[in-house]
């Protein structure tokens, strides 16, 4: 996966269906034993209510890690429906709890499915996104001579000079979106008649 959308800053947001509350909560969680953590907090805060139904998707792969609770509600109406919010956002690394308060009126199968969505979908929505891309890190050593020739093609190109380090010559690091780097080690090359070096040192989603 070469970009992903990422949870910057959970949120919260609830709806009222008759009478019954719903509340959304969100978090970012990089592994199972953090949505745990963050499910048992939830259940801690509201121990009052009748139930704390969540969803989680973990890991930026093809084939996320996917779990899911209706917690006491008929089966199908709650934990599944939370993870098809999650699934169709696009967001990977989240966790969705949603807390239900009995207002005492039943919402049959149809009802309960439409207010956990929508208790979800309000909890995004009260949510900090991004879109995170795989970069490629790399140094290119080079002579004073041709910086400003590697400036102007990493200016129109799709990567980032993170830092420059001036000694003798000059050290650039720089952060090239993945799927354009090949593209970017044959400008540079060709730009420079092979004279400067792309050294790729790493790999990270940003």
């Amino acid at each position: 996966m070469e970009e992903y959308l990422a949870l910057i800053e959970g949120g919260q947001d609830e709806i009222i269906e008759k009478k019954s509350r719903f509340i959304g909560y969100t978090a970012s969680v990089a592994t199972e034993e953090e949505a745990n953590e963050f499910i048992e907090s939830i259940r801690k805060k509201h121990y009052d209510a009748r139930h704390n139904c969540y969803a989680y998707s973990i890991g930026t792969g093809s084939q996320p890690l996917l779990r899911f609770s209706d917690d006491g509600e008929p089966q199908g109406t709650a934990g599944k429906p939370i993870l098809e919010v999650i699934q169709g956002s696009g967001i990977r690394n989240i966790c969705i709890v949603v807390t239900r308060y009995f207002g005492g009126t039943l919402l049959g199968t149809g009802g309960l499915v439409r207010a956990y969505t929508d208790a979800a979908k309000a909890g995004i929505a009260a949510s900090t996104v991004r879109l995170k891309r795989q970069l490629i890190e790399c140094e290119l050593p080079m002579e004073y001579t041709d910086l400003g020739k590697i400036q102007y093609l990493i200016a129109n190109t799709d990567a980032e000079i993170m830092d420059t380090i001036y000694t003798d010559k000059v050290l650039l690091k720089v952060r090239v979106y993945a799927p354009a780097y090949e593209q970017f080690v044959k400008a540079v090359t060709e730009a420079t008649g092979a004279k400067v070096p792309v050294e790729k040192t790493g790999e990270v989603f940003d």
